[in-house]
């Protein structure tokens, strides 16, 4: 049976890459053509695969659908905890996930650090963080489409919070730029003063990027640049997560991790 079922799954994969002869079903299947036939008419009549005017098979919109109702109901916290939690532990600092939900950014989870700064962290789960006042919040605007941006950002007051905030929008723009270009943000005591930050995005099995994981400490706890220096550890978490939601695995360059340096 469970020979069975790779063998059906095998055939689901090759009609997605091209179009199968009932031929080259039968091969993958290790069955005759006869049976092939009936295999495929049953995936046929659940829409997994479809017959085109030529007699081959491709892949149908009943795997597609299942993968955006899989995407729609994922619960990103639960694929992303047990990297969250070695994270901190590797680093010492407290761990964030936040989440595009609706026109918000959203803390999903949180794994505090044992040391003194987790007192002092205002973050919360539930919580929506500045959009352009924290590293989260400005890593997935950074790698949100030109007018999904544009249409977040239009109702937003720029409020100078502390002296590293940025006050408008040329300012944010510019920033958005170099995130993108290199991979990652920090946030430089933007809305707390004495909250440092650094994140990185994740990515959704299209590409697209719709959350990012932190460090976070206060700074009498560690500098920008120690928790700068964590980043090739943050940077394989978030591409640890992406992988689970689909998104594949990044090629590894010469230099490591293919990122630019901080």
């Amino acid at each position: 049976m469970a020979q069975s079922i790779r063998r059906a799954i095998d055939l689901i994969r090759r009609s997605a890459e091209h179009p199968l002869s009932l031929t080259e079903a039968a091969d993958v299947l290790g069955v005759h053509k006869s049976t092939a036939l009936r295999i495929l008419q049953t995936l046929e009549s659940a829409r997994f695969v479809r017959r085109t005017g030529a007699g081959t098979y491709v892949l149908g919109s009943g795997l597609i659908e299942l993968s955006e109702l899989a995407l729609g109901s994922m619960d990103l916290r639960q694929p992303a905890a047990a990297h969250l939690r070695a994270l901190q532990r590797a680093t010492g600092h407290t761990v964030h996930l936040a989440q595009l939900t609706g026109d918000e950014i959203i803390y999903i989870d949180k794994v505090d650090s044992p040391a003194f700064d987790a007192v002092k962290l205002p973050s919360r789960i539930g919580r929506a963080v500045s959009i352009y006042a924290s590293a989260v919040g400005k890593t997935i605007l950074a790698h949100l489409p030109r007018e999904e941006r544009d249409r977040l950002l239009s109702p937003v007051v720029f409020e100078r919070f502390t002296d590293t905030t940025l006050t408008d929008h040329d300012a944010l723009e510019a920033e958005l730029a170099r995130i993108h270009e290199r991979g990652w943000a920090v946030d430089n005591g933007e809305h707390d003063a004495y909250v440092l930050c650094v994140a990185a995005p994740i990515r959704d099995s299209r590409g697209q990027v719709i959350a990012a994981a932190s460090i976070t400490a206060i700074e009498v706890i560690a500098s920008l640049d120690q928790l700068k220096s964590n980043l090739p550890l943050l940077l394989e978490t978030a591409d640890q997560i992406s992988y689970e939601l689909g998104y594949p695995r990044p090629s590894v360059d010469p230099d490591g991790d293919g990122r630019s340096a901080p």
